[in-house]
């Protein structure tokens, strides 16, 4: 095993002795939607606080571009740049201002 594993919650460095022996910690086992296996580190304190994952996968992220949905990861660099500048506007206040325009 790697001598320098960490703790996936909080970054802590997990303990591996020559028997390949876990000291501080926990290896958690997980099977991906591919059957892949991914082996994850968690320190035996935040383990105690959470025995389970989360955000042990990278997400794919779809949005609109050019009128079709697509994953952002495949997206032009450009576009990429273009989609982490945008901005999110409530549209329920603006209907609201609306419905007071009109009276």
């Amino acid at each position: 095993m790697n001598k320098n594993n960490i703790c996936h919650d909080c970054g802590k460095e997990i303990v591996v002795n020559e028997n390949e022996e876990i000291v501080n910690g926990q290896l958690l086992k997980y099977i991906l939607a591919g059957g892949e296996e991914k082996f994850i580190f968690k320190c035996n304190e935040c383990f105690e606080k959470d025995k389970s994952l989360k955000n042990f996968q990278e997400t794919e992220v779809y949005s609109r571009v050019v009128g079709y949905l697509r994953p952002v990861q495949q997206w032009n660099e450009g576009k990429q740049h273009e989609f982490h500048n945008r901005k999110e506007f409530k549209v329920k206040n603006s209907l609201a201002k609306l419905e007071k325009n009109k009276k």
